[in-house]
């Protein structure tokens, strides 16, 4: 687990490497869907923490000027907008609907809405170990879920950002935006889009210290925290920035935060 890569971020607690020993355990193949996820609302009633706060961060590329006009901005990130009423069924905020992506994973939501759906479909979320033994397919200590490689054999491999980040994305990949959950190759376990299309949310609180000796077995992080960990990188990430779809890539976010690049997919012990 975990990587030396010189394109890593050190910062990030990515390494070093070190040997984990796992307990059998299931995982989705996909990212859950916006289909998926409106079953569990209607079933539920759930309310996102994106619709109790009345707004979400969306990239400031996919809005029409009259929402980007006035969006308050982050400072270090200003390419997101905070809009009022981007919740996962208006993944773009007012006007915008899911039409057509059914299949696309769902997003706006925040660690607590992640594992709120998995308990109500029986799972839960993984752990960041078993996140990164599935996305990395059966290989050890290649850079992507295929290989050392990004575009292997000149064929796109994950949805990222392609182009000149954040200014042109030319999309070169087919998609601007999130794909379908099962876009492109499934790596050597069966799982699809580990690298790129959208962060997802893993049961473990942030830390960037990693016993390298005598790791523990089954590892599933502190036991308190301010941060939830995810993993994958999304259809946002370019090489320039966030070079964060390196499968042992990682980064945090506080349990009730939600973007339009975040989702997740679930777990459960064999």
């Amino acid at each position: 687990m975990g990587t030396d890569d010189a394109e890593g971020f050190p910062g990030d607690g990515e390494g070093p490497i070190r040997r984990v020993r796992l307990k059998p355990f299931l995982i989705d193949t996909c990212a859950v869907t916006n289909d998926a996820f409106a079953r569990f609302v209607f079933d539920t009633g759930h309310v996102t923490e994106a619709e109790r706060f009345g707004w979400s961060y969306v990239f400031a590329g996919f809005l029409p000027a009259a929402l980007r006009r006035g969006a308050p901005r982050p400072e270090r990130t200003p390419w997101w907008c905070g809009v009022s009423g981007a919740v996962w069924n208006r993944p773009e905020g007012p006007g915008s609907t899911l039409e057509g992506r059914g299949d696309h994973p769902v997003v706006h939501v925040s660690w607590n809405d992640a594992a709120a759906y998995a308990a109500w479909a029986g799972k839960r979320l993984p752990t960041e170990a078993e996140w990164e033994y599935a996305a990395r397919g059966g290989l050890e200590q290649k850079r992507y879920p295929w290989g050392d490689e990004l575009d292997l054999g000149g064929a796109h491999r994950c949805n990222i950002w392609r182009g000149t980040f954040p200014t042109k994305n030319t999309a070169a990949d087919g998609f601007r935006g999130t794909a379908p959950v099962d876009a492109f190759e499934p790596n050597g376990y069966g799982l699809y889009n580990t690298s790129g299309n959208v962060w997802e949310w893993c049961a473990d609180w942030w830390t960037t210290d990693h016993p390298a000796r005598r790791p523990p077995d089954d590892p599933a992080g502190p036991a308190t925290g301010t941060a939830k960990v995810i993993r994958g990188g999304s259809h946002l990430c370019h090489r320039s920035y966030c070079n964060r779809y390196r499968v042992a890539a990682r980064t945090a976010n506080t349990p009730d935060s939600t973007s339009g690049h975040a989702g997740f997919r679930c777990a459960r012990s064999a």
